[in-house]
This record gives structure tokens, sequence and C-alpha cells, in this order.
């Protein structure tokens, strides 16, 4: 540990560390980075509390998607510890009816044995369409998923499918926030961040152009710096 302020990242379903990997790779001289394990539980408070066992005593946050939730759940269980709140490309919202039915399926589907990460039909609800054939960015999102594999991929779509609605909770959040989308984001649409950004005192909306919903790894330069800035103010 070098002193710095503790910050705890949050990868999204189908995600690890490689998500975070320009973060990791460039704030490592203002932030000492941690990625929080979500691949081995089967609901968000889960998920937190085991990261909460071994967390420093205080620490900033930042979830992509599925991070997002799980980040709004470590402010209802311990707000005391966290000291910034950045939220990527997710929403505050339960799941719908709809998007439950949806999970349903991903989940028979692989239960079937017919799990295949993310695939090319797949990737322009994760990227900008403009970069759905990018060589490099859809292989490193293709091996990210596939080594998530299926297994934690049934437990994270449990997990997502039973999250709580979490708008009610945003007007206590009193720490500073940054709410980050891509502008084409089409698996948690602009909207959904310009809930929270409303929903959250003070926080801080910023849009990244010709972008989807993998911010991190579509835009990592913008999201590094926007997160650099973030942890500076």
């Amino acid at each position: 540990m070098t002193g710095n302020l503790p910050l705890l990242l949050v990868p999204g379903v189908l995600c690890d560390a490689s998500l975070w990997t320009h973060q990791l790779n460039h704030l490592s001289d203002v932030a000492d980075l941690e990625i929080v394990e979500t691949t081995r539980d089967n609901s968000i408070a889960a998920i937190v509390d085991r990261a909460l066992e071994t967390a420093p005593p205080r620490f900033a946050l930042a979830g992509l998607s599925m991070g997002g939730y799980v980040a709004l759940e470590f402010w209802r269980r311990a707000p005391e510890r966290i000291t910034r709140l950045a939220l990527l490309d997710t929403s505050a919202r339960a799941d719908s009816d709809a998007a439950k039915a949806r999970r349903k399926d991903f989940i028979e589907q692989a239960e079937r044995g017919r799990f295949k990460g993310v695939t090319p039909r797949l990737m322009p609800t994760f990227v900008h369409p403009d970069r759905a054939a990018e060589p490099a960015l859809v292989k490193s999102i293709s091996m990210m998923a596939e080594a998530v594999g299926r297994e934690a991929f049934i437990r994270q779509q449990h997990a997502v499918m039973a999250r709580v609605d979490g708008r009610p909770d945003l007007p206590g959040i009193d720490v500073p926030t940054i709410v980050i989308c891509g502008r084409e984001d089409a698996a948690t649409p602009l909207f959904l961040s310009e809930e929270i950004a409303k929903g959250v005192p003070g926080a801080r909306l910023c849009v990244i152009e010709e972008c989807g919903h993998m911010s991190p790894m579509e835009r990592p330069h913008a999201v590094t710096a926007l997160m650099r800035d973030w942890l500076l103010r």
C-alpha cells in the first residue's frame, strides 16, 4: 500500500479485472486499486458482504453496470466507509418483468450448455455499433467473458435479477459522486444515468461521445481522465 486513497473497482456481468486494465495501469499513482470479486455469489448482498470482510476501513468505490448495483448496495450497508462514488453505465432501478424474463431465458440456455459468452450478435449491445467489429476490442471482451464462464454468469444473472430498487437511496448519498455513461449505451441507456445524477445531490454527469456500454474499455483514456479528476477533487 502506498498511502493513497483505496479505490475498489467493481466489474459488471461477464467482466473481470480486464475491464479496468487502463484504470489499473494509470490511476495507481493516486489510488490503491482493488477489484471486487463478483463471480462467486448469487446475490448482490452476498457480493458486498464478502467484499466488506477484506475491504479497507474507508475507500472510494466505482462500479460498471452490475458493478453499479453492487456499489449502491455497498452504500446501503456501509455508507460510513465510502468516501467517493463513481457509477458507470448503470441503473438505480430494479429489473423490470421483461428484463427478468430475458435473464431467465439466458439462465436456461446456459444451463442447457449453450453459454457462448458475448457473441458477435450481442456485441452491439456492449459497445458502440461502429466498434462492434473492431478486432482488438471484440477479442478482449470475448476473452473476458469466456474467462468468467458459464457458472459465474448464471450466478450473476440471479444476483442482478433479484436486486432492489435503489432510487429511494439516491438522495441520501452525500459523498462526491460521478455518473459516467456512453452516449450510445444500449444496455443501460443514458436516461438511466441522468436519473441517477438527478437523484444524488451534487452528482456530476459525464457523457462520453461515440461510446457504448463498456466505457472503461471502449474509451479508456476518457474514463481514466474523468476518474482521476473525481479522485483528486
